[in-house]
């Protein structure tokens, strides 16, 4: 029972807070799955992270059914989701109804504008932590060569692999040579 009330409140605070989608979101979501609760460690997230990005579908909802089962069976996964789901479909609706009456209005305009650098420094800081658990765990050549590697395979333009396809490969290598 504890811990149905701290998947709904866990994911209600990520996703409360969490403007402009999934991927401003996942911050949030680290520090409440791995820092708060302790349902998964860094490295399990990063997994966790890695295979819900390679599965089509809104990646908050994906982390919230993984922690959400993990945690607490099916009924963790269903409350985790709802959790995540509402309050961006609540605040959906009403905000819908405002921006539709002040559209026109620069308060408006600069909150949005605002919070865009937010966003990007929580990416940053959530991009450093992965890069260092990396760097720890497989070493930095390793780190090196497959990053390297993954950028040249999604930017040279005669290959452009799509990145869910880099994701598997990375986790086909990982599994054959980092076990």
């Amino acid at each position: 029972m504890r811990e149905w009330f701290e998947l709904l409140y866990g994911f209600f605070v990520a996703n409360v807070l969490g403007y402009g989608g999934g991927p401003s979101s996942i911050p949030l979501l680290h520090r409440e799955i791995v820092t708060n609760y302790d349902w998964l460690n860094n490295s399990e997230f990063a997994n966790m992270l890695a295979l819900g990005n390679a599965l089509p579908g809104p990646i908050a909802t994906k982390i919230a059914a993984y922690v959400g089962y993990d945690v607490a069976g099916w009924f963790g996964a269903c409350i985790a989701i709802f959790a995540t789901v509402f309050p961006s479909a609540a605040a959906l609706i009403v905000l819908l109804n405002i921006m539709k009456h002040y559209r026109q209005s620069k308060v408006v305009k600069g909150m949005t504008l605002l919070v865009q650098p937010v966003i990007a420094v929580l990416m940053i800081i959530l991009t450093w932590d992965s890069v260092n658990e990396s760097v720890q765990n497989i070493g930095i050549i390793q780190f090196g060569g497959i990053a390297a590697v993954s950028l040249s395979l999604m930017t040279i333009k005669k290959i452009k692999i799509h990145p869910a396809l880099i994701i598997a490969i990375a986790f086909i290598y990982g599994g054959i040579f980092l076990s």
